[in-house]
């Protein structure tokens, strides 16, 4: 199953069809409250819009199931929200709420034009946004004297720039100072292979666990 995609940003961009426009703005949620507030806020800014059609897809946490969900708000039953939230879900997107706000240009467009205008307008906003991967990344530590702290962090530092690999603060103690780098499965065994060449084998990499996170694309 393809990693899912969250977005970056917020964006916005608009669509003219046959004289009515759309409005369609993308927002990164992490809750259907926070979901609330934004539609709630698109309607107070733009109250002559005839429709504020919406898509939500929340993904599947430890804590709670997937949500998705979409209204077309006044336009024919089928028309907008599905559209939208198919446009979402096509382009692997989740903690993302889609809404399409319309203003009407005297023009019927007919189920099918809405369906293609509401769908043009999610795929169009979509194609603008910069987006992540959500991805399982290796937590993988190292401990080193005090005294080797900086060779150290310099070689570390190095090597995750060489690997798109991403760096934490260094935690010190007493005695030692301890590196975390967050990398993915494939790279770890590299990693402790680049440890051994500098450390001259003194130093090793441990396998701390798993972190969610959102990497460049």
């Amino acid at each position: 199953m393809p990693e899912p995609l969250v977005l970056a940003a917020d964006v916005e961009t608009e669509l003219v069809e046959k004289r009515s426009r759309f409005l369609t703005r993308l927002h990164r949620v992490g809750s259907v409250e926070e979901v609330d507030a934004l539609v709630r806020a698109a309607r107070r800014e733009h109250p002559d819009a005839r429709h504020h059609c919406t898509a939500l897809v929340i993904g599947e946490t430890a804590q709670s199931a997937e949500v998705n969900r979409s209204s077309d708000d006044g336009e024919p039953s089928g028309t907008a929200g599905m559209p939208m939230l198919q446009s979402l879900l096509h382009a692997g997107l989740v903690d993302t709420l889609a809404i399409v706000i319309r203003y009407f240009g005297g023009v019927k467009l007919g189920a099918g034009g809405l369906v293609r205008a509401y769908t043009a307008g999610v795929e169009q906003a979509v194609t603008a946004a910069t987006l992540l991967r959500r991805t399982e990344l290796i937590i993988a530590e190292l401990e080193v004297p005090l005294a080797e702290v900086g060779i150290a962090e310099n070689a570390v530092r190095i090597w995750a720039g060489a690997h798109a690999a991403q760096v934490e603060p260094t935690r010190y103690s007493s005695r030692v100072a301890a590196l975390t780098v967050l990398l993915t499965p494939e790279l770890l065994e590299d990693l402790r292979a680049d440890t051994a060449r500098w450390s001259s084998g003194r130093t090793g990499v441990r396998d701390a666990g798993r972190r969610t996170a959102d990497v460049p694309l």
